[in-house]
C-alpha cells in the first residue's frame, strides 16, 4: 500500500485522504508540546514559510508514546503551536507510531526507510521526506533540526 492510500484524521477529526498530497513534497513529523525537541517547530514553520510556494507541505501527527509528552487534546496543542510558534502547517490528530494501533501511514513511512533501531520510531520529531510520487527519500532522527534537512528538502523541491 502507497502512502496515496491511506486515510488519516485531522486535528478536528475529519477523514483526510493523503491522495490530496499528490504532487507535493511532504515532511511528515510526529511532534509533541512538551518534548525537548518541541522548539524545532519554529524552524519547521520556517523552513514551511520558505517553501510552501514551491509545493511543500508540513504534516504533523502528534503522538503521546514517548514519556507522555503530548498529553493535551488536539485543540490544545493547535492553541499551543499557534501562540508559541506561529504554526500554519496542517495538523493532524493524535495517532500512535509504533505497536498494535500504529497508524497506517507510519506502517508505510517505515516500511520504506528503517530507523538506526530497525523501523520503530524512537523518539517525537521523526521526520519523513516524501517525494511529489510519494516515495520516502529520506528519514531524519529526531535531533535533526529543520535547518539540517533543508539542503535535502531542496534536491527534492
Amino acid at each position: 500500500m502507497g502512502i496515496y492510500d491511506i486515510t488519516v484524521k485531522d486535528a478536528k477529526g475529519n477523514n483526510v485522504s493523503m491522495s490530496e498530497y499528490k504532487g507535493k513534497v511532504l515532511l511528515v513529523v510526529n511532534t509533541a508540546t512538551r518534548c525537548g525537541f518541541t522548539p524545532q517547530y519554529e524552524g519547521l514553520e520556517k523552513l514551511y514559510e520558505k517553501h510552501k510556494d514551491k509545493g511543500f507541505e508540513i504534516l504533523d501527527f502528534p503522538c503521546n508514546q514517548f514519556a507522555n509528552e503530548a498529553p493535551e487534546s488536539e485543540e490544545e496543542i493547535i492553541a499551543f503551536c499557534s501562540a508559541h510558534f506561529g504554526v500554519t502547517f496542517r495538523q493532524f490528530a493524535k495517532i500512535d507510531v509504533n505497536g498494535e494501533n500504529e497508524s497506517p501511514l507510519y506502517t508505510a513511512l517505515k516500511s520504506k526507510r528503517g530507523g538506526v533501531l530497525g523501523n520503530n520510531i524512537k523518539w517525537n520529531f521523526t521526520k519523513f521526506l516524501v517525494n511529489r510520487e510519494g516515495e520516502v527519500v529520506e528519514r531524519f532522527a529526531s535531533a535533526t533540526t529543520p535547518e539540517k534537512l533543508e539542503k535535502k528538502l531542496l534536491e527534492v523541491l
